[in-house]
């Protein structure tokens, strides 16, 4: 991949697309496989904001049955099924153990079960998968003592059992997103990272394009497009602000969600438990920790100013240790790592973010003057392709263009073109006895079929066949991402292109090699090296103050 926005542009996009997270990456592809010319700008890098704060899940909403959303549940649950499908090494089903009470009527035994049937029954073509492998059973019961024998750390007093379903876990969202962008760029789509949008072009009423600065490159390019996206999310409302050229009060809006990696807490079930104030949270095993989560607490600031502080997360073990029923299971020396990012909702009915829909809306601008212009907002991960679906079936519409239904859900994403993913695994293992099988497996499921090329890299180099984590991960990777990923800096490599840093900070001696490595491929001089290992090291940190609400330095992850 190679930023376009480096060369020369010539001509005008049928299609311009703000915003390189997972909703932006999916319109992109689906605009690009039908035919259409596109160009997607990122301020800063793809995926590296709300789409890689997620809980890791790809589910089909059980929750929202709560609110009888049963459209938004369906088609979560149909997406599900089809990111099985097009991105098998990503998607794995996992169960679920929904832990049930006596005495707490929204957790009680009956009317769980209630709720799962009607979800058994919602995702009634969950069986029907590319890829047997990925097929999801229905729901089961299991006893209090079941559950504790399984699940010892689950509050054993009131237990009344717990309710058994399966969703599925993503197990690398950023590299899931990034497939995405690279199915876009595979059938001819532009893209750049760290290109940030500083205007509008418009002609008569009618927007004509976008003005961007460079951030690497510190310049600024003009592109013409007949028609804009903003895909935005949580700055949506601010691109539309630079399309009305005034400062507008805030019109989306946020809520935030963090998530923590603590020791490992929970067995092989995503455990589910609802805190005292009745909101449902995640236990969910995750390279061999547990990672917690999500939040939902309603954000009001500029989303440019937002950061985890030591209050949510001390807010977070409290649920924690109150659900669980033993103060002392979770401490915050216990937290390895903290994340979040913020939700756009479009929902303002509700007092509480937590009960606000995670349904999505599509405006055309022209209703306020800006013929040109699509915004997007709202909508959640798992729903994403379909979103971008019917976006660019608006966007046929407005350009007069006759395109035929979309193929995304079709066709296997890039790098994941993966009939028998046990198969592959097999085969990857047996083509490659010099590496381990942790690394092999590894790079299989996180590089699909791209996984061979970064074995290769470290095969002609020994140096790049350094093991890095127990994960198995090696320098291959950061060389291949600068090589081929658009990786410009060391936080793209730690958290977005590798996993070396989602663990936390694995310290010095790997920090140092990694960015030497990053350094090497990228030709930095050692002054841009230091502050890029400064700038690593800063993501990091996990607060030490008190901190006050809603305050602080935005922090990538």
């Amino acid at each position: 991949m190679e930023r376009f926005i480096e060369k020369k542009i010539e001509g005008e996009f049928d299609v311009l697309i703000i915003g390189g997270g997972i909703t932006g990456a999916a319109v992109a592809y689906d605009a690009a496989s039908r035919g259409f010319s596109v160009a997607l700008v990122e301020k800063s890098d793809f995926g590296g904001a709300t789409s890689s704060a997620t809980s890791k899940l790809i589910h089909g909403g059980l929750r929202y049955l709560v609110n009888l959303e049963l459209g938004l549940v369906r088609e979560s649950l149909r997406e599900r099924k089809t990111l099985e499908n097009i991105a098998p090494n990503f998607v794995y089903p996992i169960a679920n153990m929904v832990v049930t009470n006596r005495k707490n009527l929204k957790n009680n035994k009956w009317i769980i079960k209630m709720g799962m049937i009607l979800y058994d029954i919602l995702s009634y073509d969950k069986k029907f998968t590319w890829d047997k492998s990925k097929k999801i059973p229905l729901h089961s019961s299991i006893s209090a003592k079941k559950v504790m024998s399984v699940e010892p750390n689950v509050k054993r007093e009131n237990l009344s059992g717990a309710a058994v379903y399966y969703d599925c876990i993503s197990i690398f969202p950023e590299r899931l997103t990034l497939a995405f962008i690279k199915s876009a760029v595979k059938y001819g789509a532009r893209v750049a990272n760290y290109a940030k949008v500083e205007g509008f072009l418009t002609e008569g009423g009618k927007v004509k394009g976008i003005r961007v600065r460079d951030l690497l490159k510190d310049k600024t390019v003009e592109i013409s497009g007949r028609l804009t996206i903003n895909c935005g999310g949580p700055w949506a409302d601010i691109v539309l602000g630079l399309a009305r050229r005034v400062s507008e009060d805030q019109k989306i809006r946020r809520s935030e969600g963090i998530h923590i990696i603590t020791k490992k807490l929970i067995n092989e079930h995503i455990v589910t438990s609802m805190t005292p104030a009745g909101k449902h949270f995640f236990l969910i095993p995750w390279r061999g920790h547990s990672l917690i989560g999500t939040t939902d607490k309603e954000y009001i600031g500029s989303p440019d100013e937002w950061s985890v502080t030591r209050e949510s997360i001390e807010e977070l073990i409290d649920d924690v240790n109150s659900s669980f029923g033993n103060k002392e299971l979770l401490n915050y020396k216990d937290v390895k790592f903290a994340y979040g990012g913020l939700r756009p909702l479009v929902e303002d009915q509700t007092e509480d973010v937590y009960e606000s829909s995670r349904k999505y809306e599509i405006y055309d601008n022209s209703t306020e003057g800006f013929d040109g212009l699509i915004t997007v907002e709202g909508g959640k991960y798992t729903t994403s392709r379909n979103l971008a679906e019917k976006v660019i079936n608006m966007a046929a519409r407005k350009l007069g263009r006759k395109t035929g239904r979309t193929l995304t859900d079709k066709e296997y994403l890039s790098g994941s073109e993966i009939k028998d993913m046990d198969g592959f695994l097999e085969k990857m293992k047996r083509d490659n006895p010099d590496f381990s099988e942790k690394t092999v497996e590894y790079l299989s499921k996180n590089y699909g079929t791209e996984a061979q090329a970064v074995i290769d890299i470290a095969r002609g180099d020994k140096e790049y066949s350094m093991v890095v984590n127990e994960d198995g991960e090696i320098l291959a990777q950061v060389a291949y991402a600068a090589r081929n990923e658009m990786a410009r800096t060391l936080r793209d490599m730690l958290f977005r292109r590798t996993g070396i840093g989602t663990l936390g900070n694995s310290g010095d001696k790997i920090l140092k090699k990694v960015a030497s490595t990053a350094a090497r491929e990228l030709k930095w001089t050692s002054a841009r090296t230091i502050r890029e290992v400064a700038s690593a090291k800063e993501a990091f940190i996990i607060p030490a103050g008190s901190g006050q609400k809603n305050k602080g330095k935005k922090n990538e992850k």
